[in-house]
């Protein structure tokens, strides 16, 4: 059972759910009960690099397991060459604004971007490289110039050439601007200039905040902002497939924090940017392109602040009427995540046990049946059934285990005793007493 994860992963599942986070690497050594979700996402996957784009929405009640889920499409999708990045919308990080969210959640995407063999995000300039190799390597071959002299300083000219044109190829809006940093980013590259190699992500990850500066250290005329940053991404899309990667996956997670955007102008402008986007992806206007929501099912149904509140929002992500809790359509658009069932969750923590004895070298003496005691103890605990999540149940468990690994001789029945039920949800009243309160103001 642990032949296949690595001391690093084993390491990186104990401390997150400790923490109460979800691991960035390792949790396909964790996943029960979601099969037929990720078989749908394959499908979905394969319809993406055959050039198609989707959006979809993964909606669950709180600790149901929606951050998770994005975790695991992103090990699927990276072993499926996909180039994948992951952001939490945030007070501060949105899709549409004019005071600088909106690109700095374009700046939190190009942060996080991986790939199969940067699984933790940091990827932007290892691709970069690797893609100005390919292009050394294309022109020394048209060009009939060995490839130990391509990179002289009399060649660079031809280079710069050759990135631009593929660039104008690739790229729709912004496109020149997109090319000329680039080149900067060769020449910074070539020439072992890293103050220059750092001003051109500087500006690809949309850090830039006057156009003054960008044209003093690039010589630039734009920078990526709040209105442009969406056609970046597509340009990065079309980038990244022209290297061979399958597409460009993108995962937003905290939708609530859309939910509460205090205004209703500027809630709505957010959702007709989910809008665009979605009617993008769906009629074919970009390609190999894949974007993933997660939010509650207030964010989703709510009618006066969720998606649901923006009638054509409604009218393309409302559920397919003959679906049943038996009887699942996993292509539509919103994918419901279902709490996992009692066997799944004994699964789970019987998965977990083992990976902390990786973990610490130890083999814990803790039986099914002393799993089965302290399920027993959580779920028949006042309050279990409606505040209970599989978040505190994966926490209170690893908890445990902590005690018994440094406690060898400590009661077991009396640690499940002790167990109290918290509810960990956030205070949904609150957030509705106080956006309505600003809205009438």
């Amino acid at each position: 059972m642990t032949d296949n994860i690595k001391p690093k992963e084993a390491t990186a599942i104990v401390n997150s759910l400790l923490g109460g986070v979800v691991p960035k690497i390792g949790v396909q050594h964790i996943t029960v009960g979601r099969s037929p979700e990720i078989e749908a996402f394959i499908n979905s996957l394969e319809d993406v690099k055959n050039g198609h784009s989707m959006v979809k929405f993964w909606i669950g009640d709180f600790g149901s397991g929606k951050s998770f889920m994005m975790h695991l499409l992103n090990t699927v999708a990276l072993k499926q060459k996909f180039v994948v990045a992951n952001a939490d919308f945030t007070p501060d990080n949105r899709l549409y604004s004019n005071d600088g969210k909106a690109v700095a959640l374009y700046s939190a995407i190009m942060d996080n971007i991986a790939i199969q063999t940067k699984p933790e995000g940091g990827a932007l300039a290892t691709l970069l490289e690797k893609w100005i190799e390919q292009v050394v390597s294309k022109t020394a071959q048209e060009e009939g110039i060995p490839l130990t002299a391509i990179r002289d300083e009399q060649h660079m000219p031809l280079i710069q050439r050759s990135i631009m044109k593929t660039i104008n190829e690739i790229t729709d809006v912004g496109g020149f601007d997109f090319g000329v940093v680039v080149m900067k980013y060769y020449e910074g590259y070539i020439s072992d200039n890293e103050q220059l190699r750092r001003s051109a992500l500087k500006w690809l990850k949309g850090e830039y905040r006057t156009k003054t500066e960008a044209r003093q250290d690039l010589g630039v005329r734009e920078i990526i902002n709040d209105l442009n940053y969406y056609d970046m991404l597509k340009n990065f899309c079309r980038l990244f497939v022209s290297m061979g990667y399958s597409g460009f996956m993108i995962n937003l997670d905290e939708a609530i924090n859309l939910y509460k955007i205090s205004t209703s102008v500027m809630r709505e402008k957010n959702y007709e940017k989910i809008l665009t986007i979605y009617n993008d992806c769906f009629q074919g206007k970009v390609s190999n392109f894949f974007i993933n929501f997660a939010g509650t099912n207030e964010v989703l149904e709510n009618e006066r602040r969720g998606l649901f509140s923006y009638h054509a929002l409604k009218s393309r992500l409302e559920t397919n009427k003959f679906e049943t809790l038996q009887i699942r359509d996993f292509s539509q658009p919103v994918i419901r995540l279902m709490p996992l069932d009692h066997n799944e969750i004994f699964v789970l923590l019987k998965k977990l046990k083992v990976i902390f004895d990786l973990n610490y070298k130890v083999n814990l003496e803790v039986s099914d049946d002393e799993i089965h005691q302290f399920m027993e103890e959580m779920f028949n605990k006042p309050g279990a059934s409606e505040f209970l999540t599989p978040r505190e149940v994966i926490r209170d468990f690893l908890n445990i285990l902590s005690i018994i690994r440094q406690n060898p001789g400590i009661d077991k029945k009396q640690l499940f005793g002790e167990i109290e039920i918290r509810d960990e949800r956030p205070d949904e009243s609150a957030v509705d007493s106080l956006v309505d309160g600003i809205e009438v103001l």
